[in-house]
Order: structure tokens, then sequence, then C-alpha cells
């Protein structure tokens, strides 16, 4: 688990693609403290695996499944991704519960200066704007954000200027994308209320399901 608190920029050394997934090499100085094979690193949000490491870079395999949910197939060499290690028990909860587990792909829509801040509106498909609300929490690229504005077609989040300084969201164009991922609580509620199970019989209504129900 972790915050989307963004704790360094990496820079991604090498990747290299299979066809549908990639191994990636990814430079880095303040996340290698105490790193072990097997750790989990959000990148750009992605919660992977490391499988082997430096004293100043360390590699993930990503799979299929998240090369297509995700923004890391269109990273390259000398691309910068945002690196946060999971969450140790007894650490500040600064952000909100980030899994790691992308929901899908926003389109960077504009930037607009407000004195110290920056708007960004990103448009996302309805399956993801129907979890995302105003004043809420969202993960974009990693980074625990809040959400000032949200439609039926685009949200919007305000950049304060350490937010600015200290992630990629702000070297980004117009037009990119960005991984998102939900506050999961919207996501754990739908599913337990339309849950249906099969196992159930239906009773029909009669008078012994009256009687047994108190109404007779």
């Amino acid at each position: 688990m972790f915050t989307g608190l963004v704790e360094e920029i990496g820079v991604v050394e090498s990747i290299r693609k299979g066809l549908k997934s990639a191994q990636i090499n990814i430079k880095a100085k303040n996340i290698l403290e105490g790193i072990k094979l097997g750790d989990s690193i959000s990148t750009n949000g992605v919660c992977l695996t490391v499988t082997a490491f430096t004293s100043n870079s360390f590699c993930v395999d990503v799979m299929p499944e998240t090369m297509r949910r995700s923004n890391l197939k269109n990273l390259k060499k000398g691309s910068k991704v945002n690196l946060e290690r999971a969450l140790k028990s007894g650490d500040r909860f600064g952000g909100h519960i980030v899994s790691g587990h992308i929901d899908g792909i926003g389109i960077i829509k504009s930037f607009d200066k407000e004195d110290n801040a920056i708007w960004v509106t990103v448009e996302a498909s309805k399956n993801i704007l129907k979890y995302i609300v105003n004043k809420g929490s969202i993960a974009i690229d990693g980074i625990s954000l809040t959400v000032a504005y949200a439609d039926n077609e685009i949200f919007k989040v305000s950049i304060i200027p350490h937010t600015k300084e200290e992630t990629t969201l702000i070297s980004k164009k117009v037009g990119c994308e960005v991984n998102l991922e939900c506050d999961v609580v919207g996501k754990y509620i739908e599913r337990l209320m339309c849950f249906k199970d099969s196992n159930v019989t239906k009773k029909s209504i009669d008078i012994d399901l009256l009687k047994e129900n108190g109404f007779i």
C-alpha cells in the first residue's frame, strides 16, 4: 500500500519491450535506501516489484495487463517517473490509501495558472469518473491529489508549488496520458451494492412466506 506522496523522481535508464510486456531499469537514489528484492515501488502510480538493483538503479518487470492499463507503455529511455516506496508500519499517513492498481488512463486537457497554483484538467472515461467526487481523493501518476471539480467528462485538481517541484505532473504536455487510481472505498461499496449471490434461491410470495416473516 502507498500514500500518493512521491518520494523521488526517477529516470528510465533502459527499457526492453517484449511482445506485450517490458523490463524497465530506473535510475534513482533516495528510493534505494534499504531496498530488497521483491520490494514494491510505486512507479507513476503502478505497484511494481523490484527484480534486481544496484547502488543507483533498480529493475522491474511489467506484465501485459499493466502495459494495457497504464502509461508505462509510453516510457522510453530518459523518461521521468514518480517513485514511492510501500508504506511502513508506523509511518505518517499524509496522503490517502493508494493500492498501486491503476483503474485506467486520463488525458491532460489543459494547465491554467492561478496565483501560486496550477489547475490541471483531466479527461477520463465515465467508468472512472463515476468514482470521482468533488473534494475526494484521486491518484494521478501516483500523486495523491484532491479533486476540486468533477462532471461527466472531466475533473480538475489544483497543484501547489511543492507538488510542481517534486513530481512529474507539470512537466507533461496537453494530450499526455496519466495513470488514474480512484479512491478504493467507492469501488468496494459499488461491488457490495451490486453483488448478486446466484446460490440464493428466490422464494415465491405465499401464505407460508408471509407467516414466516410476521405479516400474518
